[in-house]
């Protein structure tokens, strides 16, 4: 079983990936690489080893990655063989190491974090600063601490359509003339035939229990995917996706059909009604791409209630999901602020009545 370990040249030490100049850093000797040095260096050492049948199979270059499981929930996180992942991010408990992650589980694609974790530290403490009723440990030291990068599994669906429409339009016209009003009537047979090209049409690749969580940073950039490389999970986790293709394409083929047939109809414009006769529409070059995508995540747990909050952000763009808990001891201080007042008020007003 092969390993894919990214080192420094220089001095041994182990390279992350450095969002904020989008190098891969030392974390000793601070070199700094770029992807085409890291290409080398995985050519260099691809040399040297030979890949098991299995992993010339999967066509990703004997990559893997480590896969910790949550003895408490059951979340599956994933990993480089050097990142340190101490705790699950979902439930706060210790994670385990259980297998390694190959073959149709490696990604095609990434879109590696554009932000480091001091930046998304200070657009989440910028933005916790207005949420006046929050809990105050929500944002401690301890709880920013647990503040972790997560790549999030997506199943990206591209194809091709070829789509054709017949429909019956009508023009109207009204003038008068003298005592009399006349209406005309115009009627035409319109076709309509083009072909609309779907690139990553996304599907949440996680099971239905994650996908507010997954769902609520969208969208992201879609032309910043790059191929996948190991590298890029240096110094972060990933979740590894629990759902299949099957599970989408109908639905795919559905959404993208009835776009494409929207799109056409649209397209005829300059009449009063548009009544469509018939369609057809033809999908060819389908096909399901595996990507990571970037998240930022902090988790909470209130004790009180026994209840975990989440909150997320999106690791390219900054936007922001979160369900976040409430300090009810705020709140009924506020009510106090405002209602004591209002109360004295009226008990002088009725005092003096």
């Amino acid at each position: 079983m092969s390993l894919v370990s990214y080192k420094c040249p220089n001095c041994g030490g182990g390279l992350q990936f450095d969002p904020k100049t989008q190098k891969f850093t030392c974390e000793y000797c601070s070199s700094e690489f770029t992807e085409e040095d890291m290409k080398k260096m995985e050519a260099a050492q691809n040399k040297e080893e030979t890949a098991s049948p299995a992993e010339e199979e999967s066509g990703k270059e004997g990559q893997e990655a480590v896969v910790y499981t949550c003895p408490s929930c059951g979340a599956e996180i994933v990993t480089d063989d050097t990142t340190a992942s101490t705790f699950c991010y979902y439930c706060h408990n210790p994670i385990v190491l259980s297998g390694r992650l190959s073959g149709k589980y490696l990604p095609d694609y990434v879109i590696p974090f554009a932000m480091d974790k001091k930046e998304a530290t200070e657009k989440f403490l910028d933005w916790i600063k207005k949420k006046k009723y929050v809990p105050g440990d929500f944002f401690s030291k301890e709880q920013i601490e647990k503040f972790s990068g997560i790549y999030f599994p997506y199943l990206l669906y591209n194809c091709n359509v070829d789509g054709a429409i017949r429909a019956e339009t009508e023009k109207n016209r009204s003038w008068t003339t003298g005592n009399i009003r006349y209406t005309e009537h115009k009627q035409y047979q319109v076709e309509r035939q083009g072909c609309l090209e779907v690139k990553n049409l996304t599907r949440n690749a996680l099971s239905t229990s994650n996908k507010e969580l997954v769902e609520g940073v969208l969208p992201f950039d879609m032309n910043k995917t790059q191929p996948f490389r190991m590298g890029y999970l240096s110094g972060f986790q990933a979740e590894k996706r629990d759902m299949e293709s099957d599970s989408f394409t109908a639905e795919a083929e559905q959404e993208v059909q009835e776009y494409a047939l929207q799109s056409l109809k649209d397209s005829i414009s300059g009449y009063d009604n548009v009544r469509l006769l018939a369609s057809d529409t033809k999908i060819r070059d389908a096909g399901w791409k595996y990507a990571l995508l970037p998240v930022w995540i902090l988790t909470y747990q209130d004790k009180v209630r026994k209840q975990v909050y989440y909150f997320a952000m999106n690791g390219q763009s900054g936007k922001i999901w979160g369900r976040l808990p409430i300090d009810k001891k705020k709140l009924m201080l506020l009510f106090a602020k405002i209602s004591l007042p209002i109360f004295a008020v009226l008990m002088i007003g009725g005092w003096f009545l």
